[in-house]
């Protein structure tokens, strides 16, 4: 069973003996990462902590139906991309801003994140600000399945198998969906991976690296 494997697990077993201020201990572990997966779904960092905070709701109200065949984390980022996937089909009900549009408000949101206005920013930080934000771009423009895999992947250091349960498919075609998606970001990051200015251990190498 997963629970062997799941540092997680004497906090599960508080919570379904009545312990339920232990959930907040989850919550502070985990809303970060589930962040950064629901960012790269929906595009919208304020629809993004609405989903976070939706999926640690029905993760607490189900708490007793966790049955440890996964571990939490990957139960709970399943919630919570089921929840994006449901926000991304009412959407295409009533279409929203482009991609474009969704790209700039990511790359703002992380320049408000991150910018020090007290004083100047070394070059090599907006080096490797821009470079995250190309990153950033290209994870974009992948399929939602291939994102949000290689999001997994590389941020979360889940197994195929973890994966596969998130994406609701095969192991295999998870293999096959993060292959491609590195294929694709391969291409995209090509020019930043011969530059003279980042380096071939860059954070755009790390994505697209088979």
């Amino acid at each position: 069973m997963a629970s062997q494997n799941d540092p997680d697990y004497p906090l599960i077993l508080k919570i379904k003996k009545g312990d339920s201020e232990v959930f907040a201990i989850l919550v502070d572990k985990y809303k970060q990462p589930l962040m950064n997966m629901l960012v790269r779904i929906v595009h919208d960092p304020v629809e993004a902590e609405d989903l976070a905070q939706s999926a640690f709701i029905q993760a607490y109200r189900a708490i007793n139906r966790f049955n440890f065949s996964s571990r939490f984390i990957t139960w709970l980022f399943t919630i919570a991309r089921n929840l994006a996937l449901n926000e991304l089909r009412r959407r295409s009900r009533h279409p929203a801003d482009s991609l474009e549009q969704s790209v700039e408000t990511e790359e703002k949101t992380f320049t408000q994140q991150y910018e020090d206005k007290k004083s100047p920013i070394p070059y090599e930080d907006i080096v490797k600000s821009e470079l995250l934000y190309k990153v950033e771009e290209a994870l974009a423009r992948l399929p939602e399945n291939q994102r949000t895999a290689i999001t997994l992947f590389q941020q979360e250091d889940m197994s195929y198998e973890e994966i596969a349960r998130v994406l609701g498919c095969s192991l295999s075609a998870t293999k096959s969906i993060i292959h491609r998606g590195r294929e694709t970001l391969k291409q995209a990051l090509k020019p930043y991976l011969k530059s003279g200015e980042w380096r071939e251990d860059s954070e755009a190498k790390k994505y697209s690296d088979n």
